[in-house]
Protein backbone atom coordinates (compact mmCIF):
# COMPACT_ATOMS: atom_id res chain seq x y z
CA UNK A 1 0.00 0.00 0.00
CA UNK A 2 1.74 3.20 -1.13
CA UNK A 3 -0.86 5.82 -0.29
CA UNK A 4 -2.53 6.77 2.97
CA UNK A 5 -5.08 8.94 1.16
CA UNK A 6 -8.54 7.44 0.94
CA UNK A 7 -10.89 8.19 -1.94
CA UNK A 8 -14.56 7.23 -2.14
CA UNK A 9 -15.63 9.06 -5.26
CA UNK A 10 -13.77 11.15 -7.85
CA UNK A 11 -16.41 13.89 -7.79
CA UNK A 12 -16.18 14.08 -4.00
CA UNK A 13 -12.40 14.42 -4.24
CA UNK A 14 -12.80 17.22 -6.78
CA UNK A 15 -14.93 19.19 -4.34
CA UNK A 16 -12.63 18.44 -1.42
CA UNK A 17 -9.26 19.09 -3.06
CA UNK A 18 -9.14 18.60 -6.83
CA UNK A 19 -10.41 22.10 -7.62
CA UNK A 20 -7.64 23.59 -5.49
CA UNK A 21 -5.02 21.21 -6.90
CA UNK A 22 -5.74 22.54 -10.38
CA UNK A 23 -5.07 26.08 -9.18
CA UNK A 24 -1.93 25.05 -7.30
CA UNK A 25 -0.62 23.31 -10.44
CA UNK A 26 -0.01 26.67 -12.13
CA UNK A 27 2.49 28.16 -9.64
CA UNK A 28 3.99 24.71 -9.13
CA UNK A 29 4.76 24.42 -12.85
CA UNK A 30 6.30 27.90 -12.76
CA UNK A 31 8.50 26.75 -9.87
CA UNK A 32 9.44 23.38 -11.42
CA UNK A 33 10.00 24.80 -14.92
CA UNK A 34 8.90 23.37 -18.25
CA UNK A 35 10.07 23.50 -21.87
CA UNK A 36 8.55 22.60 -25.22
CA UNK A 37 9.26 19.09 -26.47
CA UNK A 38 10.00 17.61 -23.05
CA UNK A 39 8.83 14.27 -21.69
CA UNK A 40 7.25 14.74 -18.28
CA UNK A 41 6.02 12.29 -15.65
CA UNK A 42 3.23 13.19 -13.20
CA UNK A 43 3.55 10.95 -10.13
CA UNK A 44 0.30 10.60 -8.20
CA UNK A 45 -1.85 12.29 -10.83
CA UNK A 46 -5.18 11.90 -9.03
CA UNK A 47 -7.97 13.01 -11.32
CA UNK A 48 -5.50 14.87 -13.52
CA UNK A 49 -5.15 18.22 -11.75
CA UNK A 50 -1.51 18.63 -12.79
CA UNK A 51 -1.60 16.39 -15.86
CA UNK A 52 -4.05 18.46 -17.86
CA UNK A 53 -2.53 21.79 -16.80
CA UNK A 54 0.85 20.49 -18.02
CA UNK A 55 -0.69 19.79 -21.42
CA UNK A 56 -1.73 23.44 -21.71
CA UNK A 57 1.40 24.99 -20.21
CA UNK A 58 3.85 23.96 -22.95
CA UNK A 59 4.06 22.02 -26.20
CA UNK A 60 5.29 18.87 -24.49
CA UNK A 61 6.32 15.79 -26.41
CA UNK A 62 4.87 13.28 -23.96
CA UNK A 63 3.10 13.27 -20.61
CA UNK A 64 2.96 10.09 -18.54
CA UNK A 65 0.79 10.05 -15.43
CA UNK A 66 0.41 7.40 -12.76
CA UNK A 67 -1.65 7.00 -9.61
CA UNK A 68 -2.09 4.25 -7.04
CA UNK A 69 -5.88 4.62 -6.87
CA UNK A 70 -7.92 2.87 -9.59
CA UNK A 71 -10.74 5.36 -8.89
CA UNK A 72 -8.49 8.27 -9.75
CA UNK A 73 -6.96 6.54 -12.77
CA UNK A 74 -10.37 5.74 -14.25
CA UNK A 75 -11.56 9.33 -13.72
CA UNK A 76 -8.43 10.80 -15.32
CA UNK A 77 -8.56 8.40 -18.26
CA UNK A 78 -12.20 9.31 -18.86
CA UNK A 79 -11.23 13.00 -19.07
CA UNK A 80 -8.29 12.51 -21.40
CA UNK A 81 -8.56 13.46 -25.07
CA UNK A 82 -4.88 14.32 -25.60
CA UNK A 83 -2.83 11.65 -27.44
CA UNK A 84 0.34 12.89 -25.72
CA UNK A 85 -1.06 11.85 -22.32
CA UNK A 86 -0.82 8.25 -21.10
CA UNK A 87 -2.41 7.51 -17.71
CA UNK A 88 -1.93 4.23 -15.82
CA UNK A 89 -2.14 2.71 -12.38
CA UNK A 90 1.24 2.28 -10.69
CA UNK A 91 3.17 2.50 -7.44
CA UNK A 92 5.16 5.69 -6.77
CA UNK A 93 7.75 3.56 -5.00
CA UNK A 94 8.21 1.23 -8.00
CA UNK A 95 7.70 3.35 -11.11
CA UNK A 96 7.20 1.18 -14.23
CA UNK A 97 9.62 3.14 -16.43
CA UNK A 98 13.25 2.63 -17.47
CA UNK A 99 16.04 4.75 -16.02
CA UNK A 100 16.46 8.26 -17.48
CA UNK A 101 13.09 8.21 -19.28
CA UNK A 102 11.91 11.77 -18.55
CA UNK A 103 13.14 15.34 -18.63
CA UNK A 104 11.09 16.27 -15.57
CA UNK A 105 9.30 14.22 -12.94
CA UNK A 106 6.75 16.06 -10.81
CA UNK A 107 4.54 15.20 -7.85
CA UNK A 108 1.67 17.50 -6.84
CA UNK A 109 0.25 16.92 -3.31
CA UNK A 110 1.43 13.31 -3.18
CA UNK A 111 4.55 12.69 -1.10
CA UNK A 112 2.89 13.37 2.27
CA UNK A 113 0.57 10.43 1.56
CA UNK A 114 3.37 8.02 0.62
CA UNK A 115 4.56 6.10 3.71
CA UNK A 116 7.95 5.51 2.06
CA UNK A 117 8.38 9.01 0.64
CA UNK A 118 12.21 8.83 0.36
CA UNK A 119 11.84 5.70 -1.77
CA UNK A 120 9.39 7.53 -4.04
CA UNK A 121 11.82 10.44 -4.39
CA UNK A 122 14.58 7.99 -5.31
CA UNK A 123 12.33 6.45 -7.95
CA UNK A 124 11.48 9.89 -9.35
CA UNK A 125 15.20 10.62 -9.65
CA UNK A 126 15.90 7.23 -11.23
CA UNK A 127 13.48 7.74 -14.11
CA UNK A 128 14.68 11.31 -14.78
CA UNK A 129 17.63 11.96 -17.09
CA UNK A 130 20.89 13.48 -15.78
CA UNK A 131 20.40 17.23 -15.66
CA UNK A 132 16.64 16.77 -15.49
CA UNK A 133 14.38 18.16 -12.78
CA UNK A 134 12.57 16.39 -9.95
CA UNK A 135 10.03 18.55 -8.12
CA UNK A 136 7.26 18.08 -5.57
CA UNK A 137 4.85 20.13 -3.53
CA UNK A 138 2.81 19.29 -0.41
CA UNK A 139 0.46 21.27 1.81
CA UNK A 140 1.67 22.56 5.16
CA UNK A 141 -1.08 20.93 7.20
CA UNK A 142 0.19 22.19 10.54
CA UNK A 143 0.60 25.90 9.86
CA UNK A 144 -0.51 26.55 6.32
CA UNK A 145 -4.06 25.25 5.86
CA UNK A 146 -6.28 27.31 8.17
CA UNK A 147 -9.60 26.04 6.78
CA UNK A 148 -8.78 22.37 7.26
CA UNK A 149 -6.91 23.08 10.50
CA UNK A 150 -10.09 24.78 11.74
CA UNK A 151 -11.99 21.55 11.08
CA UNK A 152 -9.45 19.24 12.75
CA UNK A 153 -9.20 21.56 15.75
CA UNK A 154 -13.00 21.41 16.06
CA UNK A 155 -12.84 17.60 15.99
CA UNK A 156 -9.98 17.56 18.51
CA UNK A 157 -12.06 19.58 20.95
CA UNK A 158 -14.67 16.80 21.01
CA UNK A 159 -12.46 14.02 22.38
CA UNK A 160 -9.26 11.99 22.37
CA UNK A 161 -9.91 10.36 18.99
CA UNK A 162 -10.11 13.80 17.42
CA UNK A 163 -6.87 14.83 19.12
CA UNK A 164 -5.16 11.77 17.69
CA UNK A 165 -6.49 12.65 14.24
CA UNK A 166 -5.05 16.15 14.60
CA UNK A 167 -1.64 14.81 15.59
CA UNK A 168 -1.57 12.55 12.52
CA UNK A 169 -2.90 15.23 10.20
CA UNK A 170 -0.57 18.01 11.29
CA UNK A 171 2.59 15.92 11.22
CA UNK A 172 2.33 13.82 8.09
CA UNK A 173 5.64 13.18 6.31
CA UNK A 174 7.34 15.90 4.26
CA UNK A 175 5.31 18.77 5.75
CA UNK A 176 7.68 20.42 8.20
CA UNK A 177 9.98 23.26 7.09
CA UNK A 178 13.03 21.83 5.38
CA UNK A 179 11.87 18.21 5.68
CA UNK A 180 11.19 17.55 1.99
CA UNK A 181 14.30 19.50 0.99
CA UNK A 182 16.44 17.31 3.25
CA UNK A 183 14.84 14.19 1.71
CA UNK A 184 15.73 15.41 -1.80
CA UNK A 185 19.34 16.02 -0.74
CA UNK A 186 19.51 12.60 0.93
CA UNK A 187 18.48 10.94 -2.34
CA UNK A 188 21.40 12.53 -4.19
CA UNK A 189 19.63 15.39 -5.96
CA UNK A 190 21.73 18.51 -6.44
CA UNK A 191 20.99 22.26 -6.37
CA UNK A 192 17.95 21.55 -4.22
CA UNK A 193 15.71 24.57 -3.61
CA UNK A 194 12.70 25.03 -1.33
CA UNK A 195 9.93 27.58 -1.74
CA UNK A 196 6.39 28.31 -0.55
CA UNK A 197 3.38 28.52 -2.84
CA UNK A 198 0.33 30.55 -1.80
CA UNK A 199 -3.24 29.74 -2.81
CA UNK A 200 -6.57 31.02 -1.52
CA UNK A 201 -9.42 28.56 -1.06
CA UNK A 202 -12.77 30.30 -1.47
CA UNK A 203 -15.91 28.54 -0.21
CA UNK A 204 -19.46 29.55 -1.08
CA UNK A 205 -20.73 28.46 2.34
CA UNK A 206 -20.13 25.89 5.07
CA UNK A 207 -21.60 23.02 3.03
CA UNK A 208 -19.13 23.77 0.23
CA UNK A 209 -16.38 22.90 2.70
CA UNK A 210 -18.09 20.18 4.73
CA UNK A 211 -20.03 18.00 2.26
CA UNK A 212 -17.05 15.98 0.92
CA UNK A 213 -15.62 15.62 4.42
CA UNK A 214 -18.99 14.47 5.75
CA UNK A 215 -19.16 11.98 2.87
CA UNK A 216 -15.89 10.35 3.94
CA UNK A 217 -13.42 11.89 1.49
CA UNK A 218 -9.79 12.44 2.43
CA UNK A 219 -8.07 11.83 5.77
CA UNK A 220 -10.47 14.01 7.78
CA UNK A 221 -13.48 12.45 6.06
CA UNK A 222 -12.13 8.99 6.80
CA UNK A 223 -12.19 9.85 10.51
CA UNK A 224 -15.66 11.41 10.35
CA UNK A 225 -16.97 8.25 8.67
CA UNK A 226 -16.02 6.23 11.77
CA UNK A 227 -18.28 8.32 14.04
CA UNK A 228 -21.78 7.29 15.04
CA UNK A 229 -24.65 9.56 14.02
CA UNK A 230 -24.69 11.53 17.28
CA UNK A 231 -20.94 12.20 17.23
CA UNK A 232 -21.04 13.00 13.53
CA UNK A 233 -23.75 15.61 14.21
CA UNK A 234 -21.63 17.07 17.02
CA UNK A 235 -18.60 17.20 14.74
CA UNK A 236 -20.52 18.96 11.98
CA UNK A 237 -22.01 21.45 14.44
CA UNK A 238 -18.59 22.24 15.91
CA UNK A 239 -17.01 22.69 12.48
CA UNK A 240 -19.94 24.87 11.36
CA UNK A 241 -19.58 27.08 14.43
CA UNK A 242 -15.87 27.54 13.71
CA UNK A 243 -16.53 28.28 10.04
CA UNK A 244 -19.28 30.82 10.72
CA UNK A 245 -17.33 32.43 13.59
CA UNK A 246 -20.42 34.19 14.91
CA UNK A 247 -21.50 35.57 11.55
CA UNK A 248 -24.21 34.31 9.14
CA UNK A 249 -23.25 31.36 6.97
CA UNK A 250 -21.85 32.38 3.60
CA UNK A 251 -18.61 32.88 1.67
CA UNK A 252 -15.27 32.45 3.43
CA UNK A 253 -11.74 32.64 2.07
CA UNK A 254 -8.63 30.94 3.49
CA UNK A 255 -5.00 31.54 2.47
CA UNK A 256 -3.12 28.22 2.15
CA UNK A 257 0.60 27.48 1.92
CA UNK A 258 2.27 24.55 0.15
CA UNK A 259 5.93 23.64 0.42
CA UNK A 260 7.63 23.16 -2.96
CA UNK A 261 11.04 21.58 -3.59
CA UNK A 262 13.00 20.96 -6.77
CA UNK A 263 16.35 19.36 -7.48
CA UNK A 264 18.55 18.37 -10.39
CA UNK A 265 19.50 14.78 -11.18
CA UNK A 266 23.28 14.40 -11.06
Amino acid sequence: MTSSFNVQDAAGYEQLMGRWSQKLAIPFIDFAGLADGEKVLDVGCGTGSLTFVLAKAANLGEIAAIDFSPVFVAAAQARNTDPRIKISQADACALPFPDKSFDRTLALLVLHFVPEAPKAIAEMARVTRPGGVVAATVWDHCGGMPGMRMVVDSLAALGEAGRQLRARYCFQPMMQPGEMKAAFVAQGLSRVEESQLLLRMDYADFNDLWVPIGSGEGPIGKFVATLDQADKARAEAAARDAYEAGRPNGPRSFANIAWAVRGIVA
